[in-house]
């Protein structure tokens, strides 16, 4: 039997809980009070809607205490919502800009887990032109170069999840260009956020950097 594309086009294709699941693409888990007002319905209506996404593998759910968060079930259903953010917006309106209005969440934003908007596009082209990463027939590879500048870093390569990529590409909803995705992706963001230069907003996907920390960050990886 053929996957049933169409169930998860329903499941996604809802507007409540496609919201809901724009929302969860700040890599927290929330609540489905929370949720509700995100997708601007009733905590009881986004309960029922977050059990079908449940049921459908699309959210995990945690508990904590009498409390349920849920989360993107993985990187995969993630990736599938950056792809629909793009393909939507490549099919509106020319005069329509693309990505969000927010220049904050223009600027720098997260994607799941790693660093997007305007700051990962530019980290990615910094590390390509660097030679630190090189594209080849549409993946991304880290260079010899590469691994020795990150582990100057610090880097850990034996703690990585060898079932993803070590890099990859993501095309970035708002730039339309490639930002830094994959385990390396991964651990650039973290370690912005632990060195202190950056932090995430709770109520959004935006990225701030303060002032000291962006160009810590810029001299980091050589901008």
């Amino acid at each position: 039997m053929e996957p049933n594309i169409a169930y998860i086009g329903h499941l996604i294709g809802d507007t409540a809980r496609s919201k809901m699941l724009t929302a969860l693409m700040s890599g927290k888990a929330l609540t489905a009070t929370e949720l509700s007002a995100v997708a601007d319905i009733t905590p009881q209506t986004a309960s029922s809607h977050l059990t079908k996404l449940v049921e459908g593998e699309l959210l995990t759910v945690r508990k904590q205490g009498r409390h349920k968060y849920f989360q993107l079930r993985n990187r995969q259903v993630a990736e599938l919502i950056e792809q629909l953010l793009n393909i939507t917006a490549s099919v509106s309106s020319r005069s329509v800009v693309t990505g969000p209005n927010n220049q904050r969440l223009r600027k720098s934003r997260i994607c799941y887990d790693h660093l997007a908007g305007e700051l990962g596009v530019e980290l990615f082209d910094t590390l390509s032109t660097k030679g630190w990463i090189i594209e080849l027939d549409e993946q991304v590879k880290l260079t010899e170069e590469g691994k020795v500048k990150f582990n100057h870093l610090g880097i850990d390569f034996t703690s990585f999840n060898n079932r993803r990529p070590m890099c990859k590409a993501c095309l970035d909803w708002s730039e339309r260009r490639s930002h830094l995705a994959g385990n390396l992706g991964a651990w650039v963001l973290q370690d912005a956020l632990q060195r202190g230069w950056a932090k995430q907003d709770l109520d959004s996907r935006a990225i701030q950097f303060t002032s000291q920390g962006l160009t810590a960050f810029k001299k980091q990886y050589e901008f």
